[in-house]
């Protein structure tokens, strides 16, 4: 009997044979979700974190990128291009926002992005770095090759969004961005992404023996 099983969103799907200029992404998050959905590392499958207990709407679809981690390499980046004492990442795939016209209605999809920039976050020191990027043919954001392109109001949305959505009310903030990069930039933070990944492959199977 032939059977068949679902890739893992983080290890079973390639990040595409044209990274870091296209890459897959994968989608856990859409604007009019009022749960915040993540992939559980174990199983794969999409949970619900938690649910929005504010007015904090994702600006666009979100998600991460597979066969990528936020490890020493993304880290050491982060403390090279912000002087900041940036001890590590923050240990998840390195996530990304996807612009687009079209109202995509729900999470749990691949699809293909071209990455445009980013921004250096951290959260409680970590470096926790989010590339922006455009849904691939997409009629209304093709024309944009670089972050410093957008208009300025797209890109404080998404600046508010990633300041805000993991802060409560009379709570201290905890992310703060320290820069704001372009396509180059980010294609490195991509790179660097994909070398810690592979470099936790390498450590869990060496663990394994």
């Amino acid at each position: 009997m032939n059977h068949q099983f679902k890739a893992h969103p983080w290890h079973g799907i390639p990040i595409g044979e044209n990274a870091p200029d296209t890459v897959t992404a994968f989608i856990e998050i859409v604007p009019t979700d009022t749960v915040k959905y993540e992939v559980d590392k174990d199983t794969g499958y999409l949970k619900i974190d938690r649910p929005q207990k504010y007015s904090n709407i994702v600006p666009a679809l979100y998600g991460f990128i597979p066969q990528t981690y936020c490890d020493e390499e993304v880290a050491s980046l982060a403390r090279e291009r912000s002087g900041r004492e940036i001890e590590k990442g923050d240990g998840d795939p390195i996530d990304i926002c996807v612009l687009s016209e079209h109202a995509i209605t729900h999470g749990n999809i691949i699809l293909q992005a071209i990455p445009i920039g980013g921004f250096r976050l951290l959260d409680k020191g970590e470096a926790d770095d989010k590339i922006i990027a455009i849904l691939k043919g997409d009629a209304m954001y093709q024309n944009y090759k670089d972050l410093h392109q957008l208009p300025d109001s797209v890109v404080q949305r998404m600046k508010h969004y990633f300041l805000t959505y993991k802060n409560l009310p009379g709570e201290p903030m905890t992310c703060e961005i320290v820069n704001v990069y372009g396509r180059e930039e980010a294609h490195e933070v991509i790179r660097r992404s994909v070398e810690d990944y592979w470099q936790l492959v390498r450590s869990q199977a060496t663990m394994s023996l």
